[in-house]
Formats: structure tokens, C-alpha cells, sequence
């Protein structure tokens, strides 16, 4: 056969990369390849690729590369040690071939270093007693190999460390149990004896394989043709016993590298505590099986548990090592896709560490910089445990954290020694397991007369004991328990060969309690089942503590998540006119609702009118009731005394047009402040200028005569037209319907109708919110209502002004004159106060209180002035309500335009009255001078 070339590109030079390992391995290999074939040709090599068969190069002679020395001789029965010798390597007659392509794919598998597979390639030809000097074996037709980690892993340069009580003496114990009751059973295995070989994995990894190598011996050919005694004679060996299968080991990180090695040889491997969740791919490890179900389970449970609890945001910390690693991924794994679960901090405890209590003071102090992650789930050995919650306990932190143990902590009792305060209200899980009927009796009879078949039995002793033997002891532990059937409970694999997912959770309770420690709270099979009454905390406390990032927000506020930390957030107010939709949400309101106390929701605003209790509606309701009764008065006297010379003076028809009007400024007051409603609106509008608009065309009409007279009069002696009652009454209607006209086309294009303003009263605070229920109309509709009651007013001012020359009390102009200066006043303070306010929030009522106050004072003003005193002389001075000298209006006329021409002298008359010219001459303060004064008073034109 030709050797096999290797080829060019990314290949060939991968090919040329493992050459030189392949040199070395080739001369130690051989014996285990050819039995590896023969294997494969006996079982058909069913299931698997086939690939060319190489030939096995001779080993070099005898120089091997890299300073490499060759295989050491095998020790030899019934030869002295050192005394066997090797003739020289030769190859072995025929080369045999095997399928190197695949057994080199297989070993990098096994991502060994290069250093470590030599030396594991050379150990092969070293024999048992190398790799096992402290072992069990028990004979029997059939072996079992037994993998446990019996110590604790040792510090830098030595394997093994302290003993493991719990994690290594009581599960090696239990198959010695296992063993005895098969074999003493006639029906189980007849005719068949168990054996075993057991090994000590001394908690590492690397060590176990070494230790493994002994389970394949059986397995492996050796070349013995160079081996001679020194009497020549060729040596006899103790040939290995056969191992069927192998149960162990406990650690994932020592089962991983043992499978590695047994699935070469097709040996069966089962685990009793390795939880890795890669140990489930088939694929790599197809001769692996475990009777505890699979890390992604148990993550599963342990997330399942932190969310009952409420908790979400957590720490996790792992020991470095393919358990606590790949544990800490499955959970965070788990908790993504859940989701509504935050990890705060992902903490690692190294191997190899030079000062213990301070690595783990460090870890204590980062999990306290994140104060709020209070639970804390590990993934860690008994000896991290203990050493963590030491660490905890001198950061005096008792009760602050919240641990969630895997199993590997379990039920333990040795990791919280002297640490039970801080470990009060821990929460472990571990696989469902029942009690060995028998087990606890036989364990607890062992001593060290009758158990001389467990060669570490006496080590166990002095450290439970705390005495001293002949050998030395230590201390130290770990823990998990398989569930068998002896036990009543099924065990059943999946495709993968992992056990089903049954776990109980635990928490270790030390006050109110009768029993400290471990009390079972709960399971996990597909699902949670946990008491929650049933748990208890640090200080015996009942409530659950939170571990959350950020506390609730309270009714009202919703949340501003921190980016990329969905269960970290800030609490923000769903302020002015918002309310709290959801969680992070905030919307606002509609525009008739405001948000309810805990803005939680929206409530309609409340509906508000001016009421006639309020005090801005007392003070104009009060001016009115005065103003109507004054009304009322004066128009019942003028109606009593309608033909007496002073009614009859002051013009009787104009007067009750004039009085209706002023009566009518004061009955707006109550529509004004009256409940809206369809009704009320449509009087507001007919009246809110109407009664304005008839006192002003009145007093316009009167002043327009005055003016006409004696304008006329300057000219000629006729009367002007349209000065009678009658045409007054006209000129009076006709203003009047202007208005009217005005009001009804107002009806047409917008009819009344009560609407409810919202915004009027739509303050900063939604709490002093109100809606104002108000007739619709606009305070510029207002204001166009008044505007021709104003333009009446101003025009009456303005005819006031001209006729200011006129005689004192000729016809009441001057009266009118001081009323309407007056009246002009009013409104021209009423106006900046009305618009003033209109972005008030009172405005409702400062307006509607200006609005009828001004018109009351208008109403008054045209009262008081016009009226007032022609009641006083009809009531109190009748005497002066007599008839006059009648005079015609040629006489009246001439003597007002004398009068008019004479005014500047009027200083120099007494009274200002004009003396005419006739009387020029005389001594003003004669007699007969004073009779010659021409009197306007009661005059009527």
C-alpha cells in the first residue's frame, strides 16, 4: 500500500499542520488501532462513514521526534522491578490496517493539547498499577467501571485535595450497596457475578482521564515479543480485567473528557450527577447516558422559580468549568426567551486562584454594586459555595442576598457550616429522588473492620470522626443522588440519553422552625408547583423580598425604559390633562374629561354657571332689584301725576319710552345670570341690547328736537317738523326696529343654543378645570349687540355737546348732557375690562358682573339725573308744579335767541339768566328790573 499524500490548498496544508503529530502517535497508537478495527469489522462499522484504509508507518528507530522518549516496558509478572528490558522496536508482522482518517477526526474531538495526548499516547504502555494505585476492584463476570469523585480537586501541582463525604464516599458506597443486592439476588442475574473497578476522579478533569485509560486496557493489543525477563524467559501479565460499562462520573467537565475516550471503544457510560446540557448531543456523545436530567432543565425550573417570586432582575455566578458556565448559559438563555427577566451582573469564579478569600471578597463587593439584584443563582461547587457565603458573611451582608442554588448545592449540609445565618431562606433544586430502602442501615453499619474493600473508607473515618489513623486525612464534600429502581421510581431515558426533568425545591430554613434546615417548598416537572406559604426569609420574614431593578411605578406614572435593560426603568408623571393608558404609555384626555386622582383613567369635568349665590352675581342682582324698584316708583308717579305741569314738561310719551327702556337694562341683570337654556339665550338676545337701545333712541330723539328748535330758530320763526309727541314716537320706533331688524336676522343665521365651554376654564391644573355651561355667544357677538346702543349713546353725547348753550333747564338738555358724559364714561371703562379678561379663568364671571353692572350704572345714571328730581318737586314741592304763562312759540323762540345772543353777558346776570334788551338800562338789583327776567322754567314747546 502507498501512503496517502496529502493534497494541496486549505486541506493539504491541514494535512501537513498534523504530520508531525502523527509521527508520534503512530508507534504508540498501533496496538489500540488494530483492536479499534477489529471491533469495527466485527460489528459491520453499521451507521458509520467509511473511509480508506491507511497503512501504519514502523515506528522510528530509535530516535523519535521532538526529544520524545520511547514507550517504557511493561512491568512483567514474577520480574523485578527495573529488571525488564526492551530488544529493540520492531514492527509487527503484517501490517495492519485502520482507519486513521476517522480515529484522528475522533481525538480532535477531544480538543486535547498536543503535550497531553502524548503523554496519555505513551502512558498506554504503562500498565495499571501507574494509573490506579488506589482503587476498588471487586471480581466478578461481568465489571463495571465506577467513576467518583471521592477528593476535592488539590491546589496547583497536586491532583487530588481534601475528601468529599457526601459527593464521593456516599455515592461510591451506594454502588457497593447496588452491587450486593444484585448479586445476592438469585432472579435478577443468574449465574452472573457484578465486579467493578472503581477510580477516584479526584474532582479534575485531566486526572480522570488518566484514570479512565485503565477501563480500556482490556481492550488494547499489546506487542509483548520484546519483553524478556533476565533470565530470558518471556514474561507472564496480569491480564486486565474487562470494564462493560463505566457509571460516572459526577462533574460535566469529567464526564465530557472520559466520553471522549470510552466511545473510541464502544464502551457504555452512564452519569449519576452530569448535568451539562452538550452532554445531550447524541451525536458527539453516543455512549452517554444520565439518570439526572440535563442543565437546561434545571435552568428551566430556576427561572420558572425566580419569576413566581416576582424577581427580575438578577446575578448569576458560576465556577469556571464546563458545569457552572454552561449552567449559567442555559439560564440566561432561558430567561431571554422568556423574557421579563434581567441579568444584572454574570460573575465567574476562577480555578486557579492564589488567595481564596480575597478572589471571593471581590465577588462580593461587585454583587453589591448593583444593590437592587439582590437574588443571586449560582452554579457552583460545594467548596465555591461555602466559600461564597463566607465572603458574604464578613461583608456583613446577612439577609441581603437571595440565593438560588443548582444542584449541586442541593440539600447539602456541609457548605453552609458555620454560614446557616446567611444561607437562611436559600432556594436549591435537586433531582427527584426516593429513599433506598435498606441504604441508610447498611451505610451507617459500615467500619473499618468490615468495609476494607473501600480503600478510602479509613480516610472518610478520620474525617467524619475527626480522629487520626495511620494514613492522613482532610476534609471536604458535594452532593447529588440518583434515583434507581430499587427505589420505586422508573428510569427512563429521551433520544438523547438524558433523564426526564423531575426536580424537588428546597429552602433552608434556621428560625421558626422546629427542624433547621432544608424543607421541601415545591417541585418541577413540566411545570412549577411551589408553596409560597410555606417560605420563609432571612430573620424568619414571610413577605417576599424584591429583587427588581425598578420599584413599581405608582398609579399615574408610566415607564421610560433604560435602553437595552427592559426591566430597568424610570417613573415619569402623566401630567397636565394625561392619564396612565398602560404601563408606558401616557394619553391625554378628551377634551370634556380630566384625569381622575391617581390618573388612572379620565372623569368628566365638572359643568359650572354663575350662581346667584356667588358674590359676583349678589352685587349686580342686588343694583338691579334697586334699579327696578326706583323704575317702578318713578313710573307709578309720573302715571299719578301724568297731567301735572312737570310730566306734561317733560315730554310724557318720550318719558315711559325712556323709563320702559332704563326698566329693561335692569331685567338683563337676571337673564344674565339665569341658568342657560334654549329660552334664556333667546331673551339674552333680544333684551342684552334692547333695552339700551330704547333708552338712547328716546334720549337721541329728545336731543335731536332740542337741537332742531333752536337751530330753526336762528333762522326763522316756524316750527321745525316732526316735534310733536307723535312724530317723536316715530323717529323713537324707527331707531328702535333697527335693532330689532337686527336681533331676528341674528336668529336666522345662528340660532340660539347652549353649549359647554371647555376651554374657558382649561387650567394648568387639571384639578381646577371646569367646563362653563354658557348660551352661545361669542363676546364679539356681545359687543356687535351693543354696538348700535352705543353708536345711539355717542350720537345723543354729541347732540348733548351742541346743545349745551341752551338755557338752564330748558327742556331737560342740560340733564341729558350730564348723563350721557356720564353714561360715555361707564362704558369706556367697561370696555378694556371686558376684553381684558377674556383669557381669564374667571372670565365668566368678571365679564357677565362688568357687563351688568355697567348697564345697571347706565340705567341709574338716566334715572337719577332725568328723573329724580321732577319726583322730588311732584312729591315734596308741589307748590312749584304749577301751570306758567303760556307763551307762543314766536315768543319762546325770540326770547331763547335773545337769550342765546346775550350769553356772553350772562356772567353779569344774577343765576345766569339773559336779560333781554329791552331791560338793558335798568338797574339789575331794582324790582322792577328782577320782573323784567324772561323764565323758561315749565315752558312747554
Amino acid at each position: 500500500m502507498g501512503r496517502v499524500r496529502a493534497g494541496g490548498g486549505e486541506s493539504g496544508r491541514r494535512r501537513a499542520a498534523e504530520r508531525p503529530f502523527k509521527a508520534i502517535a503512530n508507534p504508540y497508537l498501533s496496538p489500540v488501532l488494530c483492536r479499534w478495527r477489529s471491533q469495527q469489522r466485527s460489528s459491520g462499522g453499521e451507521g458509520r462513514r467509511q473511509e480508506p484504509d491507511l497503512p501504519i508507518p514502523s515506528p522510528p528507530h530509535p530516535t523519535h521526534p521532538k526529544g520524545i522518549s520511547p514507550p517504557l516496558p511493561m512491568k512483567a509478572q514474577g520480574c523485578p522491578a527495573g529488571h525488564a528490558r526492551t530488544s529493540g522496536h520492531r514492527p509487527s508482522s503484517g501490517s495492519t490496517m485502520i482507519r486513521l482518517g476517522r480515529l484522528f477526526h475522533l481525538l480532535t474531538l477531544i480538543k486535547l493539547p498536543c503535550c497531553l495526548l502524548e503523554f496519555l499516547l505513551s502512558a498506554v504502555a504503562h500498565g495499571q498499577e501507574m494509573y490506579a494505585p488506589h482503587s476498588i476492584r471487586i471480581e466478578g463476570d461481568i465489571t463495571l467501571g465506577g467513576l467518583f469523585p471521592v477528593h476535592a480537586k488539590g491546589p496547583t501541582g497536586v491532583p487530588c485535595g481534601d475528601i468529599k463525604k457526601e459527593n464521593g464516599i456516599h455515592r461510591l458506597e451506594a454502588m457497593l450497596y447496588a452491587l450486593d443486592q444484585i448479586n445476592s439476588d438469585p432472579d435478577l442475574l443468574p449465574n452472573v457475578t457484578l465486579g467493578a473497578r472503581i477510580l477516584d476522579t479526584c474532582s479534575r478533569d485531566t486526572y480522570a482521564l488518566e484514570q479512565s485509560l485503565t477501563f480500556v486496557q482490556a481492550l488494547i493489543q499489546k506487542d509483548t515479543s520484546d519483553v524478556r525477563c533476565t533470565n530470558g524467559e518471556p514474561p507472564v501479565f496480569v491480564k486486565p480485567e474487562k470494564v462493560v460499562g463505566v457509571i460516572g462520573a459526577s462533574g460535566s467537565s469529567v464526564s465530557i473528557m472520559v466520553a471522549n475516550i470510552l466511545r473510541l471503544f464502544q464502551i457504555p457510560q452512564i452519569s449519576y450527577a452530569s448535568t451539562a446540557p452538550e452532554l445531550s448531543d447524541d451525536r458527539r456523545y453516543d455512549f452517554f447516558s444520565r439518570v439526572v436530567p440535563p442543565d437546561s432543565f434545571q435552568a428551566q425550573a430556576m427561572v420558572d422559580i425566580v419569576k413566581a417570586l416576582g424577581w427580575n432582575y438578577v446575578s448569576t455566578l458560576a465556577s469556571e468549568g464546563n458545569y457552572g458556565e454552561k449552567g449559567v448559559e442555559s439560564f440566561m438563555q432561558i430567561s431571554r426567551e422568556a423574557g421579563g427577566l434581567c441579568i444584572a451582573q454574570s460573575l465567574k469564579i476562577p480555578q486557579d486562584r492564589k488567595e481564596k478569600t480575597i478572589d471571593f471578597d471581590k465577588i462580593i463587593k461587585q454583587l453589591l454594586d448593583t444593590p437592587n439584584a439582590r437574588a443571586v443563582v449560582i452554579f457552583a461547587n460545594d467548596e465555591d459555595i461555602k466559600q461564597i457565603l463566607a465572603a458574604a458573611k464578613r461583608a456583613d451582608q446577612v439577609g441581603h442576598f437571595l440565593w438560588v442554588g443548582s444542584d449541586t448545592w442541593g440539600s447539602k449540609i456541609n457548605p453552609l457550616i458555620q454560614q446557616e445565618d446567611i444561607a437562611e431562606g436559600a432556594i436549591t433544586i435537586l433531582p427527584k429522588r426516593a429513599t433506598i430502602e435498606g441504604f441508610d442501615t447498611y451505610f451507617t453499619t459500615r467500619t473499618l473492620e468490615n468495609n476494607r474493600r473501600n480503600v478510602w473508607f479509613a480516610e472518610y473515618w478520620e474525617e467524619n470522626f475527626n480522629c487520626k489513623l495511620t494514613i492522613s486525612g482532610s476534609k471536604k464534600e458535594d452532593t447529588d443522588r440518583k434515583c434507581t429502581g430499587s427505589a420505586g421510581t422508573p428510569v427512563m431515558f429521551n433520544k438523547n440519553g438524558d433523564a426526564p426533568g423531575r426536580y424537588d425545591i428546597f429552602q433552608y430554613h434556621t428560625t421558626n422552625t422546629t427542624t433547621p434546615g432544608y424543607h421541601l417548598v415545591g417541585q418541577w416537572t413540566d411545570d412549577l408547583q411551589l408553596n409560597i406559604e410555606d417560605m420563609q426569609w432571612g430573620k424568619g420574614i414571610r413577605e417576599i423580598p424584591s429583587s427588581v431593578c425598578s420599584l413599581p411605578c405608582k398609579p399615574g406614572e408610566r415607564k421610560k425604559m433604560v435602553k437595552g435593560m427592559p426591566c430597568c426603568w424610570h417613573c415619569e408623571l402623566c401630567d397636565g390633562y394625561q392619564y396612565q393608558a398602560d404601563e408606558v404609555t401616557c394619553l391625554l384626555c378628551s377634551y370634556n374629561e380630566r384625569p381622575n386622582e391617581n390618573r388612572t383613567g379620565c372623569r368628566p369635568i365638572p359643568i359650572v354657571k354663575l350662581e346667584w349665590h356667588s358674590p359676583w352675581a349678589v352685587i349686580p342682582v342686588f343694583l338691579a332689584m334697586l334699579g327696578i324698584i326706583a323704575t317702578i316708583f318713578v313710573m307709578a308717579t309720573f302715571i299719578r301725576y301724568n297731567d301735572t305741569p312737570i310730566v306734561r314738561a317733560s315730554g310724557r310719551e318720550l318719558s315711559y319710552v325712556l323709563l320702559t327702556g332704563i326698566f329693561l337694562c335692569y331685567i338683563i341683570t337676571f337673564l344674565m345670570i339665569a341658568k342657560p337654556d334654549v329660552a334664556v339665550c333667546s331673551f339674552r338676545r333680544i333684551f342684552l341690547g334692547l333695552g339700551m337701545c330704547i333708552s338712547y333712541a328716546a334720549l337721541l330723539t329728545k336731543t335731536n328736537r332740542i337741537y332742531r328748535i333752536f337751530e330753526q330758530g336762528k333762522k326763522s320763526v316756524t316750527a321745525p317738523r316732526l316735534i310733536s309727541p307723535t312724530s317723536q314716537l316715530a323717529i323713537t320706533s324707527s331707531l328702535i326696529s333697527v335693532q330689532l331688524l337686527g336681533v331676528f336676522i341674528w336668529f336666522a343665521v345662528d340660532p340660539p343654543n347652549i353649549i359647554i365651554d371647555y376651554d374657558e376654564q382649561k387650567t394648568m391644573d387639571p384639578d381646577q378645570a371646569r367646563g362653563v355651561l354658557k348660551c352661545d355667544i361669542t363676546d364679539l357677538q356681545i359687543i356687535c349687540s351693543l354696538g348700535y346702543s352705543i353708536l345711539l349713546m355717542v350720537t345723543c353725547t354729541v347732540y348733548a355737546i351742541k346743545t349745551r348753550g341752551v338755557p338752564e333747564n330748558f327742556n331737560e338738555a342740560k340733564p341729558i348732557g350730564f348723563t350721557m358724559y356720564t353714561t360715555c364714561i361707564v362704558w369706556l371703562a367697561f370696555i378694556p375690562i371686558f376684553f381684558g379678561t377674556a383669557q381669564s379663568a374667571e372670565k365668566l364671571y368678571i365679564q357677565t358682573t362688568t357687563l351688568t353692572i355697567s348697564m345697571n350704572l347706565s340705567a341709574s345714571v338716566a334715572l337719577g339725573m332725568l328723573y329724580m328730581p321732577k319726583v322730588y318737586i311732584i312729591i315734596f314741592h308741589p307748590e312749584l308744579n304749577v301751570q306758567k304763562r303760556k307763551r307762543s312759540f314766536k315768543a319762546v323762540v325770540t326770547a331763547a335767541t335773545m337769550s342765546s345772543r346775550l350769553s356772553h353777558k350772562a356772567s353779569d346776570r344774577p343765576n345766569g339768566e339773559a336779560k333781554t334788551e329791552l331791560c338793558e338800562n335798568v338797574d339789575p338789583n331794582s324790582p322792577a328790573a328782577k320782573k323784567k327776567y324772561v323764565s323758561y322754567n315749565n315752558l312747554v314747546i
